[in-house]
């Protein structure tokens, strides 16, 4: 499902757009995305008519800031994408779920093939309790390594799991997170509780220069992922564990072992070189 750096590139093209657009219609032809508040009837949706004031990334969701206040939160999950075009006759995705109709004649649909993803109209209260719930994120400055490292510290959860929890660190997924641990040499099963400071610090020197490198690179796509043109993430091929279960570590050699006894998902990772 996209992460960080796929919402973050999502964000970044769609605040270029859309920046002081503004929304005339919503269409929904697929309400079960949406979550909470009704966002096509004429007596709840502030939103429309209003400025886009910025459009940005809170953990793994793009969310569209209105002059209003209002928030709509876009998380995308594992099929959704957001797409704009700025032809006004462009056909509606087939897996469109919801479109909004800008007055300068472009549009944006939410795109979800298996629907998992949800669109969520958040007043201002609504907005602040959500983003609360919420933890840090990892390319804040404010995120120090003594308060990363207290993050971790504070869990007997695998330290992989940690990562992946949003209520405590926001925004990182299951490739990152792969990735983060191999390059800093941490063995993704190890309790939390037990990564040093030292090791906390170089593993989230680790996260931030991946997740960095991959925004540079506009993600990683390997079926579903697409920026809001329609176009692919180039990190893939810059991934060092993630799908290379079996395959040699390259910084040891040794054989890449993988299992899905953490939290479902693939962990790969090297018994050498990972502590």
């Amino acid at each position: 499902m996209p992460e960080l750096p796929e919402t973050e590139t999502i964000a970044r093209d769609l605040d270029a757009a859309l920046r002081g657009a503004v929304i005339r219609t919503v269409n929904v032809a697929r309400a079960d995305v949406v979550r909470g508040t009704p966002i096509d009837r004429p007596e709840t949706p502030h939103f429309i008519g209003s400025p886009l004031t910025r459009v940005f990334r809170r953990a793994k969701a793009i969310v569209l800031e209105f002059a209003t206040g209002d928030r709509l939160v876009v998380v995308p999950r594992f099929t959704g994408a957001l797409l704009l075009s700025r032809d006004p006759h462009a056909d509606r995705h087939p897996y469109c779920c919801v479109q909004f109709l800008l007055t300068d004649g472009q549009s944006l649909q939410y795109v979800d093939v298996r629907r998992l993803g949800t669109v969520s109209l958040l007043m201002p209260d609504e907005y602040r309790t959500w983003d609360a719930s919420l933890g840090p994120e990892p390319l804040d400055p404010a995120l120090t390594a003594e308060r990363f490292s207290g993050i971790l510290r504070g869990s007997s959860r695998a330290v992989k799991s940690v990562l992946m929890d949003q209520k405590r660190l926001a925004g990182v997924g299951n490739i990152y997170a792969n990735e983060a641990l191999w390059h800093s040499g941490i063995r993704p099963a190890r309790r939390a509780s037990a990564v040093t400071r030292a090791e906390a610090a170089r593993l989230l020197d680790a996260l931030r220069e991946i997740l960095t490198a991959s925004i540079a690179l506009r993600g990683t796509t390997f079926r579903d992922f697409q920026d809001a043109y329609g176009g692919r993430g180039g990190y893939a091929r810059e991934l060092k564990v993630y799908g290379r279960g079996g395959a040699a570590c390259l910084r040891c050699g040794e054989t890449l072992q993988e299992t899905h006894r953490l939290e479902g998902r693939s962990t790969v990772w090297c018994r050498s070189c990972q502590r």
